[in-house]
């Protein structure tokens, strides 16, 4: 069996580049080693998603046009719980930060879901490929209003978003820069699918209105030409400041927490020579997605960045849910009781605040949003008969008689491992020392025990971090 030091870093790789794992996954991953498990999480293709026919027969209606919440939630979550494809749900859920598109302009979860599915199909690939997609995609087209921009009456919402929040960031072009950025996407709309109902929204698609679209020069970040959408966006892959943009975003996700957007342009990245390794892997590879994340999680700045980035109340819920198990069945009210957690969190999946996306690092925890992770969290794994919860309390029990250092080690252990600073260890131990041995003579008043110290576990700093 690999040693606790081993399965520390998986459990770290598993935290960052997925939402955890059980201690018996870790246990497999580690025995495995590090690379092996890095090279799995890169080729998702070679893992099952998530099985949308189950997500059909017990939630139907989160698999049709029009549904409401919490029907988009409780299809996203069913695929963040129950997906084996790890990294790949995880850079989808990064994705739908940077390129933040909401419901409550959308009003459309069917075109939201759509946009999801194709963060995954394209997320881990080709960057410049991923931009041409969201281009096209009709629920980004109507939240940055491009149906509305006409070689005669220009709008520069989507040619601005591009530019600002969505490949180089503010200070690195002019406003002459959006505007024929705009001009280059006129034409580019969206049309109405074939309803599958005889009833509700219809669908959108993207459509190309060739006499709609400015077919006069162009000046554009230095280049001239008769630009279209794609020649706008081949120009700025092509920017340093994209390479720079993109793998902050990147490291900021996966590995600590940076300030917010806006003050990118004066303060500068914490770890230079990790971006600079990063943005030469984006350029050398043609902008792949996998590169990157390759020369990210194989850096020595990721390996040590333990417990130092809050958790988003996205991967808070579905780390305990897949840690606890008893989600990989929608069951009713799965939407109010598991689906909709990160949004009483303060993160609403699939309708993020504005087109920024959410302020993230400790602007997650708030005193109630704080109440709200621990009261869903101690929930979780007080209750004794989810499977997860089951392992680790078969697992403290196969070690016999337990002194109260012993119990609350092994319980960090089997947690994590989780790595606890030495004053909230002292609390822990406090509270075990007032039972006194966890001797198993009453095998339910130990069973509580347990429970009850995993409660305390994940109110600690260190629970609520990755």
């Amino acid at each position: 069996m690999a040693d606790s030091h081993d399965i520390g870093l998986i459990a770290h790789l598993m935290r960052r580049a997925g939402f955890g794992a059980s201690r018996e996954e870790l246990e497999m991953r580690a025995a495995k080693g590090y690379n092996a498990t890095l090279e799995e999480l890169l080729h998702p293709e070679e893992n099952e998603a998530a099985d949308q026919n189950v997500l059909l027969r017990y939630q139907p209606a989160s698999l049709l046009p029009g549904g409401q919440p919490p029907m988009g939630n409780v299809n996203w979550m069913f695929h963040l719980v129950n997906t084996k494809r790890h990294l790949e749900e995880k850079m989808t859920l990064f994705w739908h930060h940077v390129f933040a598109t909401g419901n409550s302009k959308v009003d459309n979860y069917d075109q939201l879901l759509e946009q999801i599915e194709m963060f995954r199909d394209k997320g881990m690939g080709n960057y410049r490929e991923l931009l041409v997609a969201l281009a096209k995609n009709p629920a980004m087209i109507y939240w940055l209003d491009n149906q509305e921009n006409h070689k005669r009456a220009v709008n520069e919402n989507w040619g601005r978003e591009l530019l600002e929040l969505f490949s180089m960031g503010q200070g690195n072009y002019t406003e002459k820069d959006v505007r024929e950025a705009s001009r280059a996407f006129t034409g580019w709309g969206i049309a109405a699918k074939i309803p599958r109902l005889p009833y509700g929204r219809f669908p959108w698609e993207f459509e190309y209105n060739a006499e709609d679209h400015d077919e006069t020069e162009k000046e554009f970040l230095g280049h001239t030409g008769n630009f279209n959408g794609e020649d706008i966006i081949d120009i700025v892959v092509q920017q340093p400041a994209c390479a720079t943009f993109i793998c902050r975003h990147l490291y900021s996700f996966f590995v600590a927490d940076e300030p917010q957007v806006p003050s990118w342009k004066i303060t500068p990245p914490q770890d230079p020579q990790l971006m600079a390794a990063m943005t030469r892997s984006f350029r050398e590879s043609s902008f792949e997605m996998r590169a990157v994340l390759r020369t990210l999680f194989t850096s020595d700045s990721f390996k040590n960045a333990r417990f130092n980035k809050i958790k988003s109340p996205a991967e808070l819920v579905v780390s305990t849910l897949r840690m606890v198990g008893g989600a990989d069945i929608p069951f009713p009210h799965y939407g109010e009781e598991i689906a909709m957690q990160p949004t009483y969190m303060g993160q609403d999946l699939l309708n993020p605040p504005s087109v920024e996306g959410w302020h993230t690092g400790k602007e997650w925890i708030n005193s109630g949003s704080l109440m709200s992770r621990i009261n869903f969290t101690a929930q979780m794994v007080g209750d004794a008969s989810k499977p997860g919860v089951r392992f680790i309390i078969n697992r403290v029990k196969a070690r016999g008689t337990l002194q109260p250092e012993q119990f609350v080690d092994t319980a960090l252990d089997l947690m994590g491992p989780l790595e606890v600073d030495e004053a909230t260890r002292q609390e822990l131990l406090i509270h075990a020392q007032e039972g006194g041995d966890l001797t198993w003579e009453n095998n339910a008043v130990s069973e509580q025990r347990v429970a009850q110290l995993l409660q305390l576990i994940v109110a600690t700093r260190e629970y609520q971090f990755n």
